[in-house]
């Protein structure tokens, strides 16, 4: 199992020294959201004290400062930019991290953001099967010489991207939702698959979907990418699988580690011990979370977990010395 880190919210000085730092605490990966706005904790209102820069741009910048660590966006929102402009993101992030870009990419989800800007914001089958378009087009922008595609949602005509990317035949497509609209897509398209709660039919995070991905439900997911993967001929064993640690909590006791997943199972409707197994929280002492990542791994398949980013650098940094690097 290897560990990705998301970075968000911080100043641009701040969060390119982390980047720096977390590629030599060993993240093999890194990560930026892309939103004009972040929602607040808990959803609902958009947060006007949390800063959130354009994920191309700042990812470029991270690949600028670095040189071993995979680098893209967790994930990008589809309905922001044409698949053209995308692909051309991409491969402009691949040659300037010299073959290190990750397409990370989602049919957007964060409703208010939409309203904000005044921009069209369609119910989520639609949005899907755009991203579906949108998917085999940038694949086919990257690897032939010409594209020519008509579609529900896009058409192009003869169109090309130049240079191809340094990664042949293109970079690693990488997933992001939890319905089964997007995992049956992801089955087809993508070489990683993370899985979290599901925000795109309502629009925003709510508490109550985040409950509902619990261990089993997780497998369940993995499970139906893998036959769904099989129906399109591929190898199910060629996806990765991952999750996001939203809710980490490193004590310094078992107890306090119970007491604190007690706690939150009490407003999810959950045992502790459910909290504690859930795929998108890690809670224990430094021990208790290298043995569960252990466990998910061989019981679950999973071989890499993204830290998110919004609990700060130090979070990230004892994650890395004290758990990681022992798994």
């Amino acid at each position: 199992m290897d560990f990705g880190l998301q970075l968000a919210t911080l100043p641009v000085k701040q969060l390119l020294e982390t980047a720096r730092n977390a590629e030599a605490w060993g993240y093999a990966a890194l990560y930026v959201p892309d939103h004009w706005v972040y929602e607040r904790q808990g959803g609902g209102d958009l947060d006007d004290t949390r800063s959130s820069w354009e994920a191309t741009t700042i990812l470029g910048a991270i690949g600028a400062v670095t040189s071993k660590a995979r680098i893209g966006a967790l994930v990008l929102c589809n309905l922001y930019r044409h698949p053209g402009t995308t692909a051309q993101s991409i491969v402009t992030l691949d040659h300037v991290s010299g073959g290190r870009a990750t397409l990370g990419i989602g049919s957007g989800w964060t409703k208010a953001e939409f309203d904000m800007m005044g921009m069209e914001f369609p119910e989520v089958k639609p949005r899907l099967r755009k991203l579906a378009e949108a998917v085999r087009i940038i694949k086919s922008l990257w690897s032939e010489s010409r594209t020519t595609f008509k579609g529900e949602f896009y058409e192009l005509a003869d169109a090309l991207i130049v240079p191809k990317p340094v990664q042949q035949p293109y970079p690693p497509v990488m997933l992001g939702g939890s319905g089964k609209g997007v995992l049956r897509i992801a089955a087809r398209e993508a070489d990683h698959v993370n899985i979290i709660s599901d925000a795109g039919r309502a629009g925003t995070v709510l508490m109550s979907e985040v409950a509902k991905v619990t261990e089993d439900a997780f497998q369940a997911k993995i499970d139906f990418v893998r036959t769904e993967a099989r129906a399109a001929g591929r190898n199910p064993d060629a996806i990765t699988f991952s999750s996001t640690i939203f809710m980490p909590m490193i004590t310094e006791t078992e107890a306090k580690g119970e007491e604190f997943a007690a706690g939150m199972g009490a407003a999810f409707g959950l045992t502790a011990q459910q909290v504690k197994r859930m795929p998108m929280a890690l809670i224990g002492t430094p021990d208790e979370c290298v043995a569960e990542l252990k466990r998910r791994e061989r019981e679950w398949g999973t071989k890499h977990y993204i830290l998110s980013g919004f609990g700060g650098p130090d979070l990230a940094e004892r994650f890395a010395r004290e758990i990681a690097s022992r798994v």
